[in-house]
């Protein structure tokens, strides 16, 4: 018979073990259809919507947040504005799922088709990733930003008869984080986001359609947005003019303007003037009960 001692350094060794599983433990990537995505153009791995789940391994708020990387609608920077967001929002106990939605040559709406059925397949299985289905929000950078925010705007409250389960959720966030978002074709790249996602001389109709700031209302969102004043990208008056709306709406908005930090400063590792902004966000959403 082992000594006590003994016993509990075995017992020690195997949380230990177990712990270092979980850590190694690959996140694959979950097909938002499994059977294939509507309007597919092939069965590339570009042609599959998706999500990859991200679990806090330690304290669990009940809060959920879907990523959505930038990119121009061109591509998807899956680490600065992914993955490292993910490893943040754990940390902060809060469930993390980066979106792999499609880009160009998709166009509208595609793409919100996609954020569309990523935010109704992690609220049908809140229970499975232990958050709470009414603290599911959205964050998005740059075109991932506009992304967001379209779907803050332009949600609806599922279709209650359709045969698929998922599909008769609501689309609604409960909150946004918007980072140096693309709003209005207001810059060189968000005129070149809006141009790969609705193809050239698109109808002006259409662009005004997709400028959110002019489709906020009471129901939007409490939102969370941040910008650099020296952003020649993308401006900082899309920022400003999706939190007026916000503003004038009645809606909980906070907004941080940095003077420095240009375009795409992520968690600002490598810009310390705009590094700030993570404990910022953590306060609002303390604040706001979500952590």
């Amino acid at each position: 018979m082992l000594p006590k001692a003994t016993k509990n350094i075995f017992a020690l060794l195997l949380v230990i073990l177990y712990a270092s599983a979980l850590i190694a433990q690959p996140h694959t990537p979950l097909p938002l259809w499994p059977d294939g995505a509507p309007g597919a153009r092939g069965t590339a791995d570009s042609d599959i919507p998706k999500i990859t789940v991200y679990l806090p391994g330690g304290r669990n708020t009940g809060t959920g947040v879907l990523i959505f990387p930038g990119g121009s609608y061109a591509f998807l920077a899956m680490d600065h504005e992914g993955r490292q967001i993910a490893d943040l929002l754990n940390n902060l106990g809060v469930a993390a799922f980066v979106v792999q939605y499609r880009v160009t040559p998709y166009h509208h709406p595609i793409e919100l088709n996609d954020a569309t059925r990523a935010i109704r397949y992690v609220r049908s299985h809140s229970a499975e990733f232990k958050i709470s289905p009414d603290r599911v929000g959205v964050w998005g950078f740059s075109a991932g930003g506009h992304l967001a925010s379209t779907l803050g705007t332009h949600y609806d409250s599922g279709n209650p008869s359709a045969t698929d389960p998922i599909e008769r959720v609501s689309s609604r966030p409960d909150f946004m984080i918007l980072a140096y978002p693309v709003i209005d074709p207001l810059g060189g790249a968000s005129k070149g986001s809006y141009e790969n996602l609705l193809g050239k001389d698109a109808d002006p109709a259409l662009v005004r359609e997709l400028s959110n700031d002019l489709h906020v209302n009471a129901q939007t969102p409490p939102t969370f947005l941040m910008a650099a004043s020296d952003d020649n990208a993308v401006s900082p008056e899309c920022a400003v003019n999706f939190y007026s709306a916000l503003l004038k709406a009645g809606v909980p908005a906070e907004l941080h303007i940095y003077e420095s930090g240009g375009h795409g400063f992520g968690l600002g590792s490598t810009n310390p003037r705009v590094s700030s902004w993570s404990q910022r966000l953590a306060e609002w959403m303390r604040d706001r009960g979500l952590l």
